[in-house]
C-alpha cells in the first residue's frame, strides 16, 4: 500500500461517527454517487458463487406407493411382501390404502431398484 493510502486510511480511523457521516455525504455530493443504496460491489460475487452451486443432490429417498390396478393388486402385495418383510395383513393394509410410504430414507440406488421392482409388478411408484 502506497504511503499516501496509508496516511488516509490512518486519518479515516481518527474520525468519531459524526466527521465518518459527514464525510460520506461529502463523497456523495463530490463524485455524484449514492451510497445509500443496497448495492455493494461484493453482491454480485456472493449471487454469483451461490448461484453456480449445484444443490446438494439428495441421498435418501422415501418410497410412495402412489396406486395400484386392481388387476395387479396380489402381483404388487407379494412384491412388497418380499421387499419389507411385512404380513399379508400389513401388506394387504398398505396395498388398499394408496398412496402409502413402504420404506423411508433409502439410498438412491435402492430406493430405484425398489421403484423398478414394483413398477414392473403393475404399482405406480414415487421417490420424494
Amino acid at each position: 500500500m502506497s504511503k499516501k493510502i496509508e496516511q488516509i486510511v490512518n486519518d479515516l480511523k481518527t474520525l468519531t461517527l459524526l466527521e465518518a457521516s459527514k464525510l460520506v455525504k461529502e463523497i456523495e455530493k463530490t463524485f455524484n454517487i449514492d451510497t445509500s443504496s443496497k448495492f455493494s460491489p461484493i453482491t454480485p460475487a456472493v449471487a454469483s458463487n451461490s448461484e453456480s452451486k449445484n444443490p446438494e443432490e439428495k441421498t435418501e429417498f422415501d418410497i410412495i406407493l402412489e396406486e395400484v390396478p386392481k388387476n395387479k393388486k396380489i402381483t404388487v402385495l407379494k412384491t412388497i411382501r418380499s421387499l419389507t418383510q411385512l404380513g399379508l395383513k400389513e401388506a394387504k393394509t398398505l396395498v388398499e390404502s394408496v398412496p402409502q410410504s413402504i420404506q423411508k430414507d433409502v439410498t438412491k440406488k435402492n430406493a430405484e431398484d425398489i421403484k423398478k421392482k414394483l413398477e414392473d409388478a403393475g404399482a405406480k411408484v414415487s421417490l420424494k
